[in-house]
């Protein structure tokens, strides 16, 4: 069986929902499988992405002279993010993906694959999307607790027609 490639590089949402349309028939063909891989988020000053989610729901990008609260650690506010996203996709929402990520400005680095791959299943779907996508597991370089330390996340998900 042939595999054959594909790069998405920095794409619109117009763009992605076209690249998906043309994908579509052959997602919804069962002897065919997708693979999607990307990092997830990449936090830290080096990745110039410090993105802080309080619990209380504030947030703000936080610098050398930012007080870091002890109930709300860096890397609950990573997790928190993430999860938004994760739970984004498994909505199998496009548009909730893109507004998601577009709020945040989480550093999805494969946003635009993932992009792709959620517009082809709602078109290969009817636009009828929804509880698709499953995330099985979630994991972090590192526990960030400062401005002097970074994080890579990392997640797989399934996605089922």
């Amino acid at each position: 069986m042939p595999l054959v490639p594909l790069m998405v590089g920095a794409t619109s949402d117009s763009t992605e929902r076209t690249l998906g349309s043309h994908l579509a028939p052959y997602l919804s063909d069962p002897t065919n499988i997708f693979v999607i891989s990307s990092d997830f988020c990449h936090w830290g000053a080096r990745f110039r992405y410090t993105y802080y989610l309080l619990r209380d729901g504030r947030t703000m990008n936080i610098h050398s002279t930012s007080d870091i609260k002890k109930d709300s650690p860096v890397h609950e506010s990573i997790k928190a993010v993430d999860f938004q996203s994760m739970n984004a996709i498994e909505s199998g929402s496009h548009q909730r993906f893109l507004d998601q990520v577009e709020a945040t400005g989480n550093t999805v680095c494969g946003r635009h694959p993932i992009g792709v791959f959620m517009a082809a299943v709602e078109r290969a779907r009817g636009l009828q999307g929804g509880g698709l996508f499953k995330f099985v597991r979630y994991e972090r370089s590192s526990l960030v607790e400062s401005l002097r330390d970074s994080s890579v996340s990392y997640c797989s998900a399934f996605a089922v027609l």
